[in-house]
């Protein structure tokens, strides 16, 4: 008789705490099923190792896990949708064909050049103050101005604090740059910042940019330590001039169209996870950063750090510059990014 009480009780006790996995089971099913299901396409230009990629593959991986595959993100590097052709994927994200994209602001500005007011020289001295600029009024002057193209502003990373290598001689003051061939960008603030200085610049392609050094072709390119890394350039360069002369970030954006057409708890998985995801970035970034610093000198390379002087020297011989991308941009997005429209540059 106690050996079936205790069978009976053993059921009991069974049942109930199967039944409770089961409600558990069916709570978390519940949960990740109540986002719709939607499919959804991304771009960027970067690499498979290019800070812009690895961010979008978290933000993927993150929104697919949180919603239990409900919401998919077919993501394409290395501008795959549109052949390698960057500006048609960014006129592809006005017009809906693709529904997320992460493209340089001196790339977007393509759209409206007010987008590259943060690449105006020496606006920021450091990350820090990246992260406090963007993250409030800066991300909001983003936001305002992408909204105009039918594009809403999810998130912004670093692409870098950008420095200054080259072969010919060390950098420390305006003199030596003069005559440089300096590969950059292809964007106008990059062309008329070292013509500026007395360099010549010349825009090239980052494929050929490794060739270009070893044929002394160019003497010297900018670039931050993570992209010089990737590309070996610190086997190629002798000198780094470390001024944080310039900095460079990616806009993470979605048709708007597409976003409102999702339901509310959906578009608030894709701002959510493309925060954590460019938050994540930039602390890689940074930290990579110091690593690889390390690295470029026990490799070799002279990596010279300005003193407040020497850096001023080079500021002063861009003022005038300074003043006419302010000019530029406009008061409102010099505002939004902290840059004084009657204050002249300060050591930083």
């Amino acid at each position: 008789m106690r050996l079936y009480l205790a069978s009976i009780c053993f059921l009991l006790t069974a049942i109930i705490f199967f039944s409770g996995c089961g409600e558990q089971h069916e709570e978390a099913e519940k949960s990740s099923s109540d986002y719709q299901k939607v499919r959804l396409v991304m771009t960027a230009n970067g690499t498979d190792e290019g800070i812009e990629t690895l961010t979008a593959r978290r933000f993927v991986k993150s929104v697919e896990q949180e919603s239990g595959g409900n919401v998919h993100i077919e993501f394409y590097p290395n501008d795959e949708m549109t052949g390698g052709n960057t500006n048609e994927a960014v006129r592809s994200l006005t017009e809906g064909s693709v529904d997320i994209g992460a493209y340089v602001s001196g790339t977007m500005s393509m759209l409206d050049p007010r987008l590259e007011v943060a690449t105006i020289p020496w606006t920021f001295s450091d990350y820090q103050e990246v992260r406090k600029i963007i993250d409030t009024t800066g991300g909001e002057y983003y936001s305002k101005v992408l909204d105009e193209y039918g594009l809403i502003y999810l998130g912004s990373t670093h692409n870098a604090m950008r420095q200054l290598t080259s072969n010919r001689n060390p950098v420390r003051k305006p003199e030596d740059i003069k005559g440089m061939r300096i590969r950059v960008l292809g964007g106008e603030v990059y062309r008329l910042f070292f013509s500026a200085l007395g360099a010549e610049p010349v825009p090239l392609g980052w494929s050929e940019l490794n060739v270009a050094i070893r044929q002394d072709y160019i003497d010297g390119q900018e670039n931050g330590f993570f992209l010089m890394q990737s590309g070996h350039l610190d086997k190629v360069q002798k000198y780094m001039t470390v001024w944080n002369y310039l900095y460079e970030n990616y806009l993470f954006v979605v048709n708007r169209k597409t976003f409102e057409a999702l339901e509310p708890k959906t578009q608030a998985l894709l701002r959510d996870k493309m925060k954590e995801a460019c938050e994540w970035s930039r602390d890689y970034l940074e930290t990579e950063e110091k690593k690889i610093r390390v690295q470029f000198a026990e490799d070799g390379l002279e990596i010279i750090d300005l003193t407040p002087e020497e850096l001023k020297a080079f500021q002063d011989k861009v003022k005038s510059l300074r003043e006419e991308l302010k000019e530029k941009y406009g008061e409102e997005a010099c505002k939004a990014f902290k840059i004084d429209m009657d204050k002249e540059v300060e050591g930083t």
